[in-house]
């Protein structure tokens, strides 16, 4: 009788901790300095999308990321509000979608969990890093504008000018990054949890195909040209072997997106081509 009580006893115990178990998204944008990312970064379609039927506990994040990565308006930022939400909402489990250098962020945060006391905790409840397109190795792009290239301009609305960010995402600065400050690239230590890649491959810009004009014709027309300064694995703004460069690789675009269609790296923040569909699952 009396082990029956126990096993009662602990069978209660074990639905009560299930039920108080609380999962989280939050949304992590890229380069820039945003104020309502929600609307400006992401959009509220593919937010809402990808949280369809998967709760209504999610941060969309909303800090400088013009600055270096360890700046306080940085990742310090990131921290801030991640920190918040966890305590605020009970979160015991955090999925993180990242965009772009928004997964720089993240891996600078998991990578050095004794620079700020509240990177441990945050660490401890991410389950997984969905790091969409990132920046892991940086980009030749970054390299022109600081150089003050001709085709700055054209950067200007996806990557801003010469900031912090910027500079950090040029090929030689990533590179002392990942082998000095980063975990997670070949033959550094391997990241505390889960960073799964989804990499861009190509840019469509044909005027006469409508799947072109996801996200935005002219963003595609941008992408297109500076794609010419890329090799022929690119999203127009980062080269494959960059976004593949940290974690694992989860997929390329053309595998599993809709139509076997690329994404761009603007498309790959929008509901395009199921994106959003195969997130949505995967939470």
């Amino acid at each position: 009788m009396r082990l029956c009580k126990y096993l009662l006893l602990a069978c209660l115990l074990g639905t009560a901790q299930f039920v108080q178990a609380h999962q989280g998204v939050a949304f992590v944008h890229g380069t820039g300095k945003q104020s309502d990312a929600y609307n400006d970064y992401w959009t509220g379609s593919f937010v809402n999308s990808v949280m369809s039927g998967n709760g209504n506990r999610y941060i969309v994040i909303n800090c400088n990321f013009e600055k270096y990565m360890w700046d306080s308006a940085a990742t310090g930022c990131l921290a801030d509000q991640l920190s918040q939400f966890i305590q605020n909402q009970g979160i015991t489990s955090l999925y993180v979608i990242t965009h772009s250098h928004g997964g720089n962020m993240l891996r600078w945060l998991m990578s050095n969990p004794t620079l700020d006391s509240r990177y441990p905790n945050i660490i401890n409840k991410i389950s997984k890093v969905v790091a969409i397109a990132p920046s892991s190795k940086g980009t030749p792009l970054a390299d022109a504008v600081v150089d003050g290239n001709s085709f700055e301009q054209i950067l200007g609305w996806i990557l801003g000018y010469d900031s912090d960010a910027v500079k950090q995402q040029q090929l030689s600065w990533m590179h002392q990054y990942n082998n000095t400050n980063l975990y997670g690239t070949a033959g550094r230590p391997a990241l505390p949890k889960p960073f799964v890649n989804i990499v861009g491959t190509d840019v469509d810009s044909a005027i006469w195909d409508s799947d072109s004009y996801c996200g935005g014709y002219q963003y595609q027309v941008a992408l297109e040209v500076t794609q010419n300064w890329l090799n022929s694995c690119s999203d127009g703004f980062l080269e494959c072997s960059s976004q593949s460069g940290a974690g694992s690789l989860w997929f390329n675009d053309k595998s599993r997106t809709r139509g076997r269609e690329p994404l761009s790296h603007h498309q790959s923040r929008r509901k395009c081509f199921n994106l959003d569909v195969i997130l949505r699952n995967d939470i």
